[in-house]
């Protein structure tokens, strides 16, 4: 076993799963692989499987909520001092997973994420989803007192101090913004270094439409209830 973990949470990645599970193992070969199939309707723990990937399947669609907990959970039983979340559909670079690993096991954070935002010109996104992303910054910057420019990447490595936290509380539904707002007020450090975005590799993205809008209310009201709960907490 390796001393680190790639947690691909996938739903309905037969297409991408392949080529990604290929293409973190020549990027980062000194690390396992575990795809948490989060019941999907198609191949994709056959896919994951076929390409030399260990596979969790939840026995329904449970949201990425839980299937990244699902392999928290995993990382924290099997003892790994490393875990590096990257998403099923291809879009985060294998390249920067050696770079997040190495981060957290030099001690430079407990949680480095990987930005879109950090080198100028790159990352392109839609007015909704970009208006969104502002509003996280602007909000987890006030909370947290330093600025978190991608509050939404999906693309993020924990040392063993946040594994074992994550896995016991991870929120549910959407939970990138929310982690950092729940890892923030526990005393985690977050760090994030500059990482570059691809097109899906297969697939159909879970938030089109007028779903941005519903999933940033969604958000935020989840951020001010764990706000609200850790102030209740350090006063009792």
């Amino acid at each position: 076993m390796n001393e680190a973990l790639v947690i691909i949470p996938a739903y309905n990645e037969e297409a991408a799963l392949p080529g990604l599970i290929s293409e973190v193992r020549a990027e980062a070969p000194d690390h396992d692989i575990l795809v948490v199939n989060d019941g999907s309707d198609d191949k994709t723990e056959e896919a994951a499987l076929k390409s030399g990937a260990k596979v969790m399947s939840l026995p329904f669609n449970c949201g990425i909520g839980a299937a990244v907990q699902t392999g928290f959970k995993y990382a924290e039983r099997m003892g790994y001092k490393a875990a590096v979340q990257v998403d099923g559909d291809g879009q985060h670079d294998p390249c920067s997973i050696a770079r997040l690993t190495r981060s957290v096991l030099n001690g430079e954070a407990d949680v480095v994420i990987g930005s879109r935002f950090l080198e100028k010109g790159g990352y392109k996104s839609t007015f909704a989803r970009m208006f969104g992303i502002r509003i996280f910054r602007a909000i987890n910057s006030l909370i947290l007192g330093k600025t978190i420019t991608d509050n939404t990447s999906g693309f993020r490595a924990y040392n063993r101090k946040a594994i074992g936290f994550l896995s016991m509380y991870y929120p549910d539904d959407y939970p990138e913004p929310e982690a950092v707002i729940l890892l923030g007020i526990h005393g985690f450090s977050i760090k994030e270094v500059p990482v570059a975005m691809r097109p899906r590799m297969g697939g159909v993205s879970s938030i089109t439409g007028s779903q941005p809008l519903y999933y940033m209310t969604k958000v935020l009201l989840a951020t001010f209830m764990n706000i609200l709960r850790a102030f209740l907490e350090r006063r009792g």
